[in-house]
């Protein structure tokens, strides 16, 4: 099942107010829980038995799964000397302005290659679309698909859930794979990877994050489980032979899937400003710790817009990250990202989260 973390406060309105909520929130939650074959929290159930007059019971109305069997999708582990474990790459942080000027980009294809992987990607966008149950009203305008984010009906927040996690699942698969290939590669060629490799493992890591936070948020039931393992073993095997065949290829293929993710979260960025996701448009709304602790969010900061803030800029990043890679002599070019350049260059360090369409070869190599 699916259960939503900050429905918890529907329990302590009054019937009045569970029942106005349950017009809301329920209602098409559980349209969306029908098609994908979802659950709900008790809490959730509260409020729809709220709406229909019925007293409260323990008859579960949406979910077979028992009250006692819900918990943390991933609690603290308490053991004799270990207090926790911190994050293997702390995040480098944004500033404010950083964040807000993230915008939705598009790359146009230039080469054979370019072309291909675009229209993967497109595949792969109406394919997401399809399984989470995307109606035609609430799609952009297909013209421009990655940059327009208006639509005639918005998506709910359980919705946005299934998309994102599903999102963030698959998200995390090409770092590891591209890491993976090219430590591999380093070490039967007994030569340098000029730091690629780091640059690689921090993405998926901090992809991992973002569905670690997401989870906090909803967990995902047994059927949204075995789609997310289905789609992995496909993305994986897809990305490894990819990799192998053209890693230059497979970096532009990053690079357009990283434009739909900045697009999807400037939807979602928008949505909450316009009051359509009700929940998270609630400054009260308490985000995971897991995320204040990860991205180090300052107090009044902490909302759910500001979560995505952060979340959207991560994929800038990838997106500009990935896009210059593409450009690079993929055996012997360094990786700007993460070089030392020489005193008096024209060209400083790059900076990916503004830079959608990635920074040309002579830009950063010179």
């Amino acid at each position: 099942m699916i259960s939503l973390e900050a429905s918890k406060r529907i329990c302590s309105t009054s019937p009045k107010q569970a029942a106005k909520l349950a017009r809301v929130v329920v209602a098409p939650f559980h349209h969306q829980a029908h098609n994908l074959g979802l659950g709900y929290t008790p809490t959730l159930e509260a409020a729809a038995i709220a709406h229909r007059s019925r007293p409260s019971s323990s008859t579960r109305s949406f979910s077979t799964t028992s009250t006692k069997q819900l918990r943390d999708i991933f609690p603290a582990k308490d053991t004799p000397f270990i207090r926790k474990t911190p994050p293997a790459w702390p995040h480098p942080g944004y500033t404010e302005e950083e964040m807000l000027a993230v915008a939705p980009a598009h790359r146009p294809p230039k080469t054979v290659g370019d072309w291909l992987a675009w229209k993967f990607v497109r595949l792969a966008r109406w394919a997401t679309d399809l399984a989470t149950g995307i109606g035609r009203d609430q799609q952009v305008d297909m013209k421009n698909p990655t940059t327009a984010v208006v639509a005639q009906k918005p998506l709910s927040e359980a919705q946005w859930l299934v998309r994102v996690i599903f999102l963030e699942s698959i998200a995390g698969v090409p770092g590891m794979v591209g890491a993976m290939l090219r430590h591999l590669h380093s070490l039967r060629r007994l030569k340098r990877d000029n730091g690629w490799i780091e640059t690689l493992l921090e993405e998926c890591y901090n992809e991992r994050m973002h569905l670690l936070v997401f989870t906090k948020m909803a967990e995902p039931g047994w059927f949204m489980k075995t789609m997310i393992l289905g789609a992995q073993g496909v993305f994986f095997n897809a990305m490894f032979l990819s990799y192998l065949i053209s890693p230059k290829i497979t970096h532009r293929f990053v690079g357009y899937l990283e434009e739909e993710a900045v697009h999807t979260y400037t939807r979602l960025l928008k949505e909450i400003e316009n009051g359509d996701l009700p929940k998270w448009s609630n400054p009260d709304f308490q985000i995971p710790e897991i995320a204040v602790t990860y991205w180090r969010m300052p107090e009044g900061k902490r909302t759910m817009k500001d979560l995505i803030l952060y979340v959207r800029a991560d994929e800038a990043v990838h997106r500009g990250v990935n896009h210059t890679l593409s450009n690079l002599n993929q055996v012997e070019d360094p990786n700007p990202f993460v070089s030392e350049y020489k005193t008096g260059s024209e060209q400083q360090k790059p900076h990916a989260v503004l830079k959608g369409t990635g920074y040309e070869r002579e830009e950063v190599i010179g």
